[in-house]
């Protein structure tokens, strides 16, 4: 879930952190103060469109960071891996930042990343619903995992994919065979050669590495042995050694330390630096014991260097990328030799055919079935929403013969607003409160299946009021007990149903307009309310209506 929201410099917002809880938190506050910017900021961090013009006027850049608890989310964990974008344990950071020219930088977890990478993340992360943000409801594709996770189908929709691109893979190595016989065969020929000559270098994973350095050692071994004897003269054995000359230091300050024991720290340091010198002279002869000239040696390195490099040269690639090399060969080469029985490659895709006609047949039965289940429970939803006269439906579009890697049909969400007019795709309802009215109502329902730990609906009150507005403030409060919901509303009946509220007022500051939130106590809410309720004047009556609706909650 969101668990904290730095914004710098963007819109009239020139710096706010806000923590978030889990549940139901409204956003209220008079028109224009800044609620919906709050969610333009968040948008920003999670990917959206980047504009000089939301940078704070007289700022040189907006810098939005969003913090995420993603520890219930096990998806986001393993796609972050994949992305080498790791960071703390179970959290998670997407900032951007934005200079005035329009110049954009995205940042995961302090990792620089691009704005697609931000965007994947973020939809796994936050659904936004209003009338002028994205939503993963439009897309087709969301739709079916919709369906399917709301039914349990996850699994089985997984298994039918895997199947489907186990036959598609073998149809294409057959067709491939038939095509390409000869092609196959003076290829499987090259490889066999390749692969032979490769082996018979028997180039190891690593030993380029290690002959380099031996020869390294062997070419360089006159002066290696010539510059650790120096060093060990210097050390110990010539005249004036440095372990000599400290020995002397130290007999000639031991005995002062009767006079001033202050001394003994500075002993202390030059007995510990003579140890290390002793080690390192007795580390110095034990490694000139070890080396020695040995030419015949240092030809047998040669001779490996210039094969190595003469093979490197020959199949165009880099010495340590060889025992890589031959091994994708050898892969490349079984494959073409499993290839040559086509019959056999025949009986393959067959079996892989009908495992997946399988899978997926049981896929669009308990997809027929879900669909039903699923147009009755929204509809009955719309009809709370003050929507009585629409029509909502799953519409299941045959792929047959051939499928898909999503099963033998197409889903997608239709929905009509007015009676006696045909059901259109969800992405096409023309009102956006509306839409927004209609997504809240699946959100509702598919709750629990729901991928993402965090829901905003900026201004799904459009259009209603009364008791529909209540109704909605209900439903909000339902889905706070499964996901974390925030709220941008201009209602009342919604505000009070949420957990936590919040204010955002717009002041003068420096000449500019700024943008502020309080999070209201329970008087404080009462006074929102009131203010929600009855306008510019507040009278005891509004203030009692007010704590009546928080008291209903």
């Amino acid at each position: 879930m969101l668990s904290h929201l730095s914004i710098r410099d963007f819109a009239i917002v020139d710096r706010l952190e806000l923590e978030f809880r889990p549940g139901f938190t409204a956003l209220t506050g008079e028109t224009g103060a800044g609620k919906s910017i709050l969610v333009d900021a968040l948008s920003l961090a999670l990917g959206d469109r980047a504009g000089s013009e939301q940078v704070r006027s007289g700022a040189e850049r907006a810098d939005v960071t969003a913090e995420f608890a993603i520890d219930s989310l096990p998806p986001i964990g393993h796609w972050l891996r994949e992305q080498a974008l790791e960071g703390d344990a179970n959290r998670l950071l997407l900032r951007r930042v934005l200079d005035a020219n329009g110049r954009s930088r995205a940042f995961i977890n302090g990792h620089a990343a691009t704005v697609n990478q931000l965007r994947e993340a973020g939809e796994r992360l936050v659904d936004i619903h209003g009338q002028h943000a994205h939503q993963s409801l439009l897309r087709p594709e969301a739709q079916r995992v919709v369906l399917d996770a709301h039914a349990g189908l996850a699994s089985l929709a997984q298994e039918t994919g895997d199947a489907h691109r186990e036959w598609q893979r073998l149809c294409r190595t057959r067709l491939d065979h038939e095509s390409n016989t000869a092609a196959r065969e003076a290829e499987r020929e090259q490889l066999t050669w390749q692969v032979e000559e490769l082996s018979r270098l028997a180039l190891a994973p690593g030993e380029w590495e290690t002959i380099q350095s031996e020869h390294g050692r062997l070419a360089h071994a006159a002066n290696l042995i010539e510059g650790v004897r120096d060093a060990i003269d210097s050390l110990s054995e010539s005249e004036n050694a440095a372990l000599g000359a400290l020995s002397g230091v130290l007999s000639r300050l031991r005995p002062l330390t009767e006079y001033d024991a202050s001394l003994r720290e500075t002993i202390s340091m030059l007995e510990s630096g003579e140890a290390q010198l002793r080690e390192a002279a007795y580390a110095l002869g034990h490694y000139a014991d070890r080396i020695e000239l040995d030419p015949i040696r240092l030809r047998e390195v040669e001779q490996r260097l210039e094969a190595v490099h003469s093979a490197a040269r020959k199949f165009r690639t880099r010495p340590e990328a060889m025992p890589e090399l031959v091994a994708s060969l050898r892969v490349r080469l079984k494959d073409l030799e499993m290839t040559t029985d086509l019959e056999g490659l025949a009986r393959q895709e067959q079996a892989a055919r009908s495992r997946y006609d399988g899978l997926a047949a049981r896929l669009s039965t308990e997809r027929k079935k879900a669909a039903t289940k699923l147009g009755r429970e929204v509809n009955a939803a719309m009809k709370d929403l003050a929507m009585s006269g629409g029509r909502f439906e799953v519409e299941l579009r045959s792929l047959l013969p051939h499928g898909s890697v999503a099963g033998n049909e197409q889903v997608e969400f239709l929905v009509t607003t007015n009676p006696g007019t045909e059901p259109r795709p969800l992405a096409k309802v023309a009102s956006g409160g509306e839409l927004s009215r209609i997504s809240l109502a699946i959100q509702v329902i598919t709750s629990r299946a729901a991928a993402v730990s965090t829901l905003i609906f900026d201004e799904v009150d459009a259009g209603i009021g009364g008791a529909v507005a209540e109704v909605v403030g209900k439903k909000l409060k339902t889905l706070g007990e499964e996901r974390q919901v925030l709220c941008v509303t201009h209602l009342p009946q919604v505000a009070a149903q949420a957990r936590e509220q919040w204010s955002v007022s717009k002041g003068i500051e420096g000449g500019g307009a700024r943008s502020r939130v309080a999070v209201l106590d329970h008087k404080s809410r009462i006074e929102e309310i009131a203010r929600m309720l009855g306008g510019v004047a507040i009278t005891a009556t509004t203030r009692k209506h007010a704590a009546e609706m928080l008291g209903l909650r």
